[in-house]
C-alpha cells in the first residue's frame, strides 16, 4: 500500500517537511561517496531554511505541553497503562527541556561556521559548488568517508532535539486516528468531517497495483479525494468505483 498524507494546517505542514528532511538526512549521513555527502549537507541547509520560521519553535514547545497534558489526563484509567504512560510523558519533558535549552532557530550554531556559509551562499547556485568556485569544499570531499561522517554528524546534532520532537509529535498525531475502509464513487469522495473536532492530518493509503493517484484538498469542514490515473505524460480523471483506506487524524 501507498501511504499519502495531507496536512490540514501550515504547521503541520511544516512539521511533515521537516520529517522528510530529517529521513533523508538518516539515510544519506550513514554512506560513503561524496555525492551523498553533498546532499547530505545540502538537506542540512534545507533544514535551516524551513526551520527559519519565527513561530517554529515556539510551535513545537506549545504542542509538546499541550500533548503532556492531554496524556497526564488519562492517569487513573483503567484502561491505560501507567508504565507506558510514563515513559512518554518523560520522553515529552525532555524533548522540551532539549528544544527549549536550543538557542534561536534551528541550526543558528551553524550560522557562527563561515566555512559552511560560504558552501550555503553557493548551493541554490546551479553548478555553484564546483571546485574553482569553493575549493575548500572540494578538497574536503576527497576526506577520508568516516571523517567527512564526524562532520556531518557533528553539524546534525545541532538538529537533533527538533528532529526528536517532530519525530514524537506526528507519532501522536497520526495514532489518534482510527482507519476506515471507504469507496471513491466515479474515482471521487466527498466527506463532510464530524463538528467539535478539529482534524490536523489525513492519512490516505491506496493500492499501488491500481496505479491511481489521489488528490487531496479540505479544510475544517470537507475533505476531498479525486483518483486520478497515469495515462502518456499526463494526469487523468478515473471513472472507476475504487476502494482505498482513510485516516482522519486530530
Amino acid at each position: 500500500m501507498i501511504l499519502y498524507e495531507y496536512p490540514f494546517n501550515e504547521r503541520i505542514r511544516t512539521y511533515l517537511r521537516l520529517e522528510h528532511l530529517f529521513r533523508r538526512l538518516g539515510e544519506l549521513i550513514p554512506r560513503s561517496h561524496p555525492l551523498d555527502h553533498h546532499y547530505a549537507l545540502g538537506t542540512i541547509f534545507e533544514v535551516m531554511d524551513v526551520g527559519a520560521r519565527a513561530d517554529l519553535k515556539s510551535d513545537v514547545l506549545k504542542d509538546l505541553e499541550r500533548q503532556k497534558q492531554v496524556l497526564n489526563g488519562y492517569r487513573g484509567n483503567p484502561g491505560v497503562a501507567e508504565a507506558v504512560l510514563d515513559k512518554i510523558v518523560t520522553q515529552m519533558e525532555s524533548c522540551f527541556s532539549a528544544v527549549n535549552g536550543t538557542p534561536g532557530k534551528a541550526g543558528q550554531s551553524l550560522t557562527e561556521n563561515e566555512w559552511l556559509m560560504s558552501i550555503r551562499s553557493r548551493a541554490g547556485i546551479p553548478g555553484g559548488t564546483c571546485e574553482f568556485d569553493l575549493p575548500g569544499y572540494y578538497a574536503w570531499q576527497h576526506r577520508p568517508p568516516e571523517e567527512r561522517r564526524a562532520d556531518l554528524e557533528r553539524w546534525a546534532s545541532t538538529l537533533a532535539p527538533l528532529a526528536e520532537s517532530i519525530h514524537l509529535l506526528l507519532k501522536l498525531l497520526r495514532d489518534s486516528g482510527m482507519p476506515q475502509k471507504v469507496m471513491a464513487s466515479a474515482g471521487q469522495l466527498q466527506q463532510t468531517l464530524p463538528q467539535g473536532r478539529t482534524f490536523q492530518l489525513l492519512r490516505l493509503r491506496i493500492d499501488p497495483n491500481l496505479g491511481l493517484v489521489p488528490e487531496i484538498s479540505g479544510n475544517r469542514l470537507i475533505v476531498s479525494v479525486r483518483l486520478m490515473r497515469q495515462e502518456s505524460d499526463r494526469l487523468q480523471s478515473s471513472s472507476d468505483n475504487t476502494p482505498f483506506e482513510l485516516t482522519l487524524c486530530a
